[in-house]
């Protein structure tokens, strides 16, 4: 172990691999409801794409980078809301969203629901703790 304190302060950015990044754009604006943050070419050739998206107010990112080699999907991140009901009942109106029937209610966790999304990229929406 290090006697270094770290230098890290912040979770800024959370990375899924998918295969599709305009696709991926628009199910995280259109269906979850997120802001674009960034959408930037770079490389010599412009041949690459960083962009990240986020729920409004929101510090941390979400960047949605294509799959490297042939592996998209896999990943997970939680997000927080302190409706989850009203989360679950806004994305069932939607409709066309992959997630759980009901949200999960057990013992010692928060109440919360899975959903994923089009690369199979599993979004975890929690229940926010209190404010202390």
């Amino acid at each position: 172990m290090s006697n270094t304190p770290t230098t890290v302060t912040n979770l800024g950015v959370a990375m899924f691999t998918v295969a599709d990044q305009d696709a991926a754009l628009a199910f995280y604006t259109e269906k979850l409801g997120f802001e674009l943050r960034g959408d930037t070419r770079f490389g010599e050739n412009n041949e690459y794409r960083w962009l990240e998206v986020a729920p409004p107010g929101s510090v941390a990112r979400l960047a949605l980078n294509p799959p490297m080699g042939n592996a998209p999907g896999g990943g997970s991140i939680g997000v927080e809301t302190t409706d989850v009901l009203g989360e679950h009942r806004r994305l069932s109106a939607i409709g066309g969203i992959d997630m759980d029937g009901e949200p999960m209610v057990a013992p010692g966790a928060p109440l919360l629901f899975m959903l994923r999304d089009p690369d199979g990229n599993h979004i975890a929406v929690v229940e926010a703790p209190p404010a202390s």
